[in-house]
């Protein structure tokens, strides 16, 4: 079985022109356990789980005292419990984590305009010219972890790279907490010996059909030729080839909100429509992890069924008030699966869940006061 899962922006990736860039990726630590145990004394340097409780509820985040028992974000919340009977649960509190995200932005925007938000916690910022007249992207990095962390009592851990894919997987080298600067002439001895899984998008399934051509290391990848990418992965290999030469031309694109998130799972083998229950709280679990760190709201929920015949048929639904909990968005899927009017002995070779028609908090809030 392949799952994927994928936010899809407004706006295609732009290109810019060649030249040396100065790109810093901003991720903040453990984001919202970290708001939570900044909040409350009582919580710090214990495990903290933020998730509500239930066998439907997946992890938002977990503090680094309790990723060392091994949870992690979007794992289902009883399991969380069983690798950690010591964690302490809090119920996420998103309007309180959207007010802080906000000020990480008002700190960047000292620094440049040039702001592309991935999420409430991460972000990345085109610093090649800054206001500040600091001569480094290093000391821009530096500083914006300083404010961070005087101003809001929080940490963030930054990658420094002549783009975003390298400055990517540089703010991942020293977490929590860390800075890493990847130099243009230091590709040739820090990309190679990298696990193909570092690059960003390569997940398990694509991993594995990678090692299936031998393919272990980013160095391993340097040295096939580009075609047998492109025979197996079509533009993806392209792209790949690309991210291990330690190219990527893509822009810092400010305002570019989620359009839709969704996760779907191929079978291996079709199945009948009422076998896919398990396969929909699976697919709404990974996809509600996901849209907790939008900074917009998602209002519409979208079932996505592919026939053995290979015919696509969506069901959609947009409810008065948007999804506020992942059973919810599951009742609402499973709602719409029954909206499926075909003969009971057709079978499925995929089915995806997902959220779309994004809007800002505020312009939500605007209309249920209009209502009222």
């Amino acid at each position: 079985m392949n799952s994927r899962l994928h936010l899809s922006p407004n706006h295609p990736s732009k290109m810019v022109p060649m030249g040396i860039r100065k790109i810093v990726h901003i991720d903040m630590d453990a984001f919202y356990a970290s708001v939570e145990q900044r909040d409350d004394p009582q919580l710090r340097g214990k495990p903290v789980v933020v998730a509500w409780r239930g066998k439907r509820s997946v992890v938002c985040a977990a503090s680094y005292e309790a990723r060392r028992f091994g949870v992690r974000s979007a794992m289902p919340a009883v399991h969380a419990e069983r690798l950690c009977p010591e964690a302490i649960f809090i119920p996420p509190d998103f309007t309180r984590y959207r007010a802080v995200s906000q000020s990480t932005r008002e700190i960047f925007k000292r620094h440049t305009d040039l702001i592309e938000p991935l999420s409430l916690d991460e972000a990345y910022l085109d610093v090649t010219e800054n206001k500040t007249g600091l001569p480094t992207a290093t000391r821009v990095a530096r500083a914006i972890r300083e404010q961070i962390r005087e101003e809001l009592h929080l940490t963030a851990s930054a990658g420094v790279a002549p783009n975003k894919f390298l400055a990517k997987i540089a703010s991942d080298w020293r977490k929590p907490d860390g800075l890493f600067v990847i130099q243009p002439e230091d590709l040739d001895a820090f990309l190679p010996p990298l696990p193909i899984g570092r690059i960003p998008g390569v997940g398990k399934v694509t991993e594995k059909r990678l090692e299936q051509l031998g393919i272990k290391t980013v160095g391993d990848m340097r040295n096939l030729e580009t075609q047998v990418l492109e025979d197996h992965f079509g533009r993806y290999g392209l792209r790949l080839y690309e991210l291990a030469q330690g190219i990527d031309h893509s822009a810092v694109v400010p305002d570019r909100p989620t359009k839709s998130i969704s996760a779907e799972d191929t079978f291996e083998t079709d199945v009948p429509l009422a076998e896919t229950e398990s396969i929909i709280l699976r697919l709404a679990e990974k996809v509600w992890a996901a849209s907790r760190k939008e900074t917009r709201i998602p209002r519409t929920v979208v079932l996505k069924l592919k026939t053995s015949q290979f015919n696509i048929l969506t069901r959609s639904h947009t409810p008065v008030a948007p999804p506020a909990s992942c059973e919810e968005l599951v009742a609402i899927a499973l709602t719409l699966r029954e909206r499926v009017n075909l003969d009971p002995q057709q079978r499925f070779r995929l089915v995806g869940v997902g959220l779309s028609n994004f809007r800002e908090f505020e312009e939500l809030t605007t209309q249920a006061a209009l209502f009222e």
